[in-house]
């Protein structure tokens, strides 16, 4: 979900460029996608965290030399619109920020698991566990923001910084910034190979910089 924007701005801008082609994208929660590809469902292309495409080659699904890493994501903090900021300066202003949070939520996703790995290394997991609201796969965490349900949401930039309702705080500290590359890999048994290769190599190219960074992201 986190490049669904970018991809449906570039799949507008490769359908100008190239008349012939039209490009059907099918945005869904990164697990579905990755089940759904898993079981043989039909895909020229699937987009996913770098790990989960490696996952997919390495069981057949997507044809072995076929991945592209196609954006660098990064994790940013929000709040609901209207709330107190908190201090994200520094590795304990997060900690202390995620400890006085009357509830979190991050996604399901490898920030996610990620983020879970980082409050086990703080060692506060157990104490926030009651606080954590998860949200259903495919629903953004910013939407449960803006809603007021998650106090303080840790999601990929790009998921929200479009969302009414709610106040992006900032991009986590480097020291525990988490970043995730998303890769494109041709599934295995398209009719479409040709196709699909060239649409990679349209999402590679420089011509698609400035829209990543548009959407939050950056060229991987």
């Amino acid at each position: 979900m986190a490049t669904r924007l970018l991809l449906a701005e570039l799949a507008t801008a490769y359908a100008q460029q190239t008349p012939d082609t039209t490009v059907h994208i099918t945005a869904v929660g990164g697990v579905d996608a990755a089940k759904r590809v898993a079981a043989g469902e039909a895909f020229d292309v699937v987009i996913l965290a770098a790990d989960a495409i490696d996952k997919l080659i390495a069981a057949g699904r997507v044809l072995p030399g076929s991945r592209v890493d196609v954006v660098t994501s990064g994790v940013a903090v929000a709040v609901p619109a209207g709330a107190p900021v908190p201090d994200l300066s520094t590795e304990d202003a997060v900690r202390q920020a995620v400890l006085a949070a009357p509830s979190l939520g991050y996604s399901t996703g490898p920030s996610g698991v990620a983020l879970a790995g980082l409050f086990e290394r703080w060692g506060i997991a157990a104490q926030i566990a009651g606080r954590i609201v998860t949200p259903p796969p495919g629903v953004p965490v910013g939407s449960l923001v803006a809603s007021g349900q998650i106090a303080l949401g840790f999601q990929q930039l790009s998921e929200l910084m479009h969302l009414p309702g709610l106040q992006v705080v900032g991009p986590l500290p480097a020291a525990i910034q988490i970043t995730t590359t998303f890769s494109a890999g041709i599934v295995a048994g398209t009719p479409h190979e040709e196709a699909a290769r060239a649409l990679l190599a349209f999402l590679t190219s420089p011509a698609c910089a400035a829209a990543k960074r548009r959407q939050g992201m950056a060229p991987a």
